[in-house]
């Protein structure tokens, strides 16, 4: 299943995506959110029968989860992506957050922060959790935990992210709208293998990232398992697990100014197109 949210931002609606038709959920939920994710959201919209079909030509789209609880990344999950950042790939994954409010719709503006000199894109996997993570004793029991897969783009200001002695990561991430997601959430059952989708981005038409979540250094089981030992993982949560090489770091490419436009794509869950603008 494809789970969407359309609407003016606060005020979406939950909608279901056959890949053709579009369906009105509110009768079964009122949004897209944790409760909703906690409960069989597909044994639900199952036994709620036939849905009444909606027309969604026009309308916004909205990140496809109500404002999640928490934002969690994974920082170098490529190999690749950490050579090009001038770093060795880390033994465990890196963790770092994202303030909530950066998620906005997949075709929403990128602001670009006044006086940024080093706005930088990063398609990856969302994982977006379903049921309670705590202490899970393997990465097999992980991916019980999900409920469904999306296209993230953890956006980055590089200057803020590294400018500081030690590092401040979150000041570099946590920006306004530097985190499109979706178009849509895709439950499991559809999204497939989550270790063998292609990732790809363009600025302004041309290409830059384009890669396989097969190229992970810790797959999405692994960083599961690993981050329930540390926080508990409630439903609603996203995480980012990582983007390949190809981005502006690398200094192949120029930075993101106002007036670009990016895309995003991961196959299966759907294609992002955000204008950047000035804040």
């Amino acid at each position: 299943m494809r789970f969407m949210r359309i609407g003016a931002v606060g005020a979406e609606r939950p909608v279901l995506f056959d890949g053709i038709s579009h369906f009105d959920l509110s009768g079964v939920t009122g949004d897209i959110d944790a409760a909703f994710l906690a409960a069989d959201p597909a044994g639900r919209v199952r036994a709620a029968g036939p849905l009444p079909r909606i027309d969604v030509t026009g309308q916004r789209v909205g990140a496809p989860i109500a404002r999640p609880g928490a934002v969690l990344c994974i920082g170098q999950n490529y190999a690749a992506h950490a050579a090009e950042s001038g770093a060795v790939p880390p033994e465990r994954p890196i963790l770092f957050h994202k303030s909530p409010n950066t998620v906005v719709g997949p075709y929403d503006p990128v602001l670009v922060p006044r006086g940024s000199v080093k706005t930088d894109w990063e398609v990856e996997l969302a994982v977006v959790i379903g049921t309670r993570a705590r202490y899970l004793d393997s990465p097999a029991q992980a991916l019980a935990h999900v409920a469904g897969y999306a296209v993230s783009n953890d956006v980055t200001e590089r200057e803020y992210q590294f400018a500081d002695p030690g590092g401040q990561w979150a000041t570099g991430k946590s920006c306004e709208t530097f985190n499109p997601l979706g178009p849509w959430l895709v439950t499991p059952d559809d999204a497939g293998d989550p270790q063998a989708l292609r990732l790809r981005s363009w600025v302004n038409g041309e290409p830059r990232q384009d890669s396989r979540t097969a190229d992970m250094i810790f797959g999405v089981a692994h960083l599961i398992w690993h981050l329930s030992q540390f926080t508990v993982l409630e439903p609603g949560d996203v995480l980012n697990t990582g983007t390949p090489q190809g981005v502006a770091l690398s200094g192949r490419f120029p930075y993101l100014s106002a007036g670009d436009v990016l895309e995003t794509e991961i196959e299966g869950l759907g294609r992002q197109r955000n204008p950047l603008a000035p804040a």
